[in-house]
């Protein structure tokens, strides 16, 4: 196969794509290349990384499509969402601090087509999935009820945050330990689980082996 040409979503600062940014460059992800940065949010400071890397953006925006179509925005939203990945002729979409759950809108047609999708979490696998994962563990530890917690990489699917892990990092959550203490742990986990990630869904691709469809 040629390069492997990856789309990546965000809403934020993204960090996870520069370090996704920084492997391909250095060739830690081989023969890959990143063909468009997509953003829900048009402040994402991401979609200027991607700029300073001479990568594709395109700001998505939500909200006309919540104005026109109130019922089924999320739905119209993916729709054209999918059209606009399908157009770059991806070969895996990574989702890399992408705040919005995914509908059957955007799943089907990259299934229909054989474009994995994978995820990065903050929270290990069957535990925390959804929004505010690193808080709801931290608040975990302080109540008893956990000593560890994590990132993952997993394959999307209709499920939140419960598709096949490609990657799992664990890491002990350290006595009198502060919310901020743990979110910067995290996330300097993620920045390795999401290139490890990355590399092992391609090489799932040149095996043959799309993604899986089955939760935890």
């Amino acid at each position: 196969m040629s390069k492997t040409r990856i789309t990546v979503l965000i809403s934020g600062n993204g960090t996870n794509l520069q370090a996704i940014i920084d492997a391909v460059g250095k060739g830690q992800i081989q023969d890959a290349e990143i063909v468009r940065v997509v953003s829900n949010r048009v402040k994402a400071f991401g979609l200027q990384r991607a700029r300073d890397a001479g990568i594709p953006t395109f700001y998505h925006n939500i909200k006309k499509f919540r104005e026109h179509s109130p019922e089924n925005f999320r739905e119209a939203y993916d729709k054209v969402l999918t059209e606009l990945i399908m157009e770059d002729q991806p070969h895996l979409v990574v989702c890399a601090g992408y705040m919005l759950i995914v509908t059957e809108a955007f799943l089907g047609p990259l299934a229909k087509a054989g474009i994995p999708a994978i995820n990065l979490h903050p929270a290990l696998p069957g535990a925390f999935n959804g929004i505010n994962a690193i808080q709801r563990a931290h608040q975990a530890f302080l109540e008893g009820k956990i000593t560890k917690t994590g990132c993952m990489v997993h394959y999307v699917i209709s499920e939140v945050d419960a598709g096949k892990p490609l990657v799992v990092k664990e890491l002990d959550i350290q006595e009198g330990e502060t919310l901020a203490q743990l979110e910067e742990r995290i996330h300097t986990l993620e920045w390795i689980a999401i290139v490890e990630g990355v590399q092992l869904a391609i090489k799932n691709l040149s095996n043959g082996t799309i993604h899986a469809t089955d939760p935890i």
